[in-house]
């Protein structure tokens, strides 16, 4: 109840304050926001198979964050950074995705 009280506070603070993004930090953005998707979604493959714990999750939520902003920032150094943006989308789309059929698999027995 307190994560859905918390979501609930950012989700209105972030209507009302609406904060820019600096343009530096623009072209990590969607990719930590499709990294912490990837934490969450296996976090809740994890709770239905009974094996969540918190502290994996946080640790996978930041580490994923984390490692797939130092990636997009190599490849900009190396200048080809929307690459490897592409590659990180790629391969985390691909986690979210199974996860996701783990997730049906238990919810529906399909």
């Amino acid at each position: 109840m307190i994560a859905l009280a918390g979501l609930l506070v950012g989700i209105i603070a972030g209507l009302v304050l609406e904060p820019a993004v600096p343009a530096w930090l623009q072209p990590y953005l969607p990719i930590a926001i499709v990294a912490a998707l990837d934490a969450v979604v296996g976090a809740t493959r994890a709770l239905l198979d009974g094996v969540f714990r918190d502290r994996v999750f946080v640790i996978s939520f930041l580490s994923n964050v984390f490692v797939a902003a130092v990636i997009v920032w190599i490849g900009d150094l190396l200048g080809v950074g929307a690459q490897m943006s592409t590659g990180v989308v790629v391969v985390l789309t691909m986690r979210i995705f199974s996860n996701a059929a783990a997730i049906r698999r238990h919810l529906l027995k399909a």
